[in-house]
């Protein structure tokens, strides 16, 4: 009977903490921030190591640039995920700049065969959450809302917590949206 009360009580516990830590991590991540740019959601408390890409890629040149994150990852039906960009959407830069390079040699190679570039996805929608890009392009919430200070990052990694429930709950209630169960799962 003892060990169900202890049980009980770390259940609370952990719920409890999750729930709230997402609220003390949001001000601190918050405070670094640039003051054009709201992040909602806090960064991942331990570094995630960027995965291994089959090209090197810099968010951070490229966006410099004055590139928009909407002009190489579109959203198509059901708009769930963002695409990444077609070979051909890179060349028609690349054909010119930098195309002696032998990252834009083999840039080229993918295009001139008609292969996309295998990207690795950076992150991953857990199993159980029905989750959508579409909903919150639509609701008119930024790239940089969930995904942090990409416009700083040489390489793209797991930078912030989008993963994780309390985070999203945070973040509906600080936006209106719904926070019922059904908002996010589906149950068979």
């Amino acid at each position: 009977m003892m060990s169900a009360k202890v049980s009980i009580a770390t259940l609370a516990s952990a719920f409890f903490l999750s729930m709230t830590f997402p609220l003390w991590t949001a001000t601190a991540a918050q405070s670094a921030m640039p003051a054009n740019v709201q992040q909602d959601v806090p960064d991942n408390l331990v570094s995630h190591a960027a995965p291994e890409q089959p090209l090197p890629y810099s968010h951070k040149a490229h966006l410099a640039l004055g590139l928009q994150c909407a002009g190489c990852h579109t959203n198509p039906e059901p708009g769930k995920l963002m695409t990444y960009p077609a070979t051909a959407t890179c060349m028609s830069c690349h054909h010119a700049i930098a195309k002696n390079k032998p990252t834009i040699k083999k840039l080229a190679a993918y295009a001139s065969s008609g292969q996309p570039v295998p990207w690795v996805r950076v992150y991953q929608v857990l199993p159980g959450v029905n989750w959508t890009h579409r909903k919150h392009l639509g609701a008119g919430i930024k790239c940089e809302t969930c995904h942090g200070q990409v416009p700083e990052m040489a390489t793209m990694s797991e930078a912030t917590s989008v993963t994780t429930m309390g985070v999203c709950l945070h973040c509906h209630t600080l936006h209106s949206a719904p926070t019922v169960c059904a908002t996010c799962h589906v149950w068979p």
